[in-house]
């Protein structure tokens, strides 16, 4: 039983970091109906400002996790207005074909500034675990899940309750109509591309914090779990997004504390190929008619 809790416990902390990723994935989708792949390597952006922000500049953790904030959401809406913007008319295989060459473009960069070989990351908390009986949770542990569970509860109210949150779903439901009611569509796409770059940048942090290591392609794996993790639960969701992430993790840490660490990545993916079997829009998603 507490190596099932702990498994658990485990799954919960990186399906927490999947989920923020995620959440940046769907939202741009929900909106511009766009698979950003290049959204995995805005987390290398953010692994590597926290890392030279605490080792180069030796400024405090906090201080890392704002300016990492600040430069992937420079990034994320650089390329939505160089690389994205001119073919929002297009047709969505350029799009997709343009995010997969930024995300080389920005791991071949990243491999030329500061070489293929990986960096460590530095410690940043040196709290004693909590106890309970026979269970130990790592302070790492239950900040990633708290963290992670309060960036959801509040981007949900953001998109639900604000007048930005708003202008997200008008565009989402149709983008003529909400031009024409005065909604800048620009805008509000630049400023879902910022929200969803701020989570990948706070998921990033917590994710070398919890695996203390940071190389080029460090967030094609994590950005790939995390798209998977959007389809599984219905991409476009919000809810969705937290479920599959939150799936994924516990999926994963199942399988390499009870099968093997060699097959975490084939069960999961077999979890997927499973539900879009049964259910192709996701486990949240909706069947849509769309006439021909």
């Amino acid at each position: 039983m507490t190596l099932l809790l702990n498994q658990l416990i485990n799954g919960l902390q990186i399906g927490s970091i999947y989920a923020l990723i995620a959440l940046g994935y769907t939202m741009v989708y929900g909106i511009v109906k766009l698979i950003n792949f290049a959204h995995g390597d805005i987390i290398m952006v953010g692994a590597y400002t926290a890392l030279l922000v605490m080792t180069g500049l030796g400024l405090p953790f906090y201080v890392a996790i704002v300016l990492a904030m600040a430069v992937c959401i420079v990034f994320g809406v650089l390329i939505e207005r160089v690389a994205y913007r001119p073919l929002r008319s297009s047709p969505r295989i350029s799009s997709l074909i343009t995010a997969i060459g930024v995300s080389y473009l920005l791991q071949n960069v990243a491999q030329l500034i500061f070489t293929p070989t990986p960096r460590p990351f530095p410690a940043v908390f040196s709290v004693k675990p909590l106890v309970i009986g026979e269970l130990s949770i790592s302070f790492i542990t239950i900040l990633t899940i708290a963290v992670s569970v309060a960036l959801m509860i509040l981007l949900q109210f953001v998109v639900r309750r604000t007048k930005v949150g708003k202008a997200m779903r008008a565009v989402s439901e149709d983008m003529g109509a909400s031009q024409l009611m005065g909604i800048s569509v620009d805008k509000t796409v630049s400023v879902t591309f910022a929200i969803g770059c701020a989570l990948a940048a706070i998921g990033a942090v917590l994710y070398c914090v919890a695996y203390p290591r940071v190389q080029p392609t460090m967030g094609s794996l994590p950005g790939l779990k995390a798209f998977i993790a959007a389809v599984l639960g219905g991409i476009g969701i919000l809810p969705g997004a937290m479920l599959g992430g939150f799936i994924m993790g516990i999926a994963e840490s199942l399988t390499k504390g009870y099968i093997s660490s060699q097959l975490a990545d084939a069960v999961v993916y077999g979890i997927l190929i499973v539900v879009l079997i049964f259910k192709p829009a996701g486990m949240l998603g909706k069947k849509t008619r769309e006439k021909v």
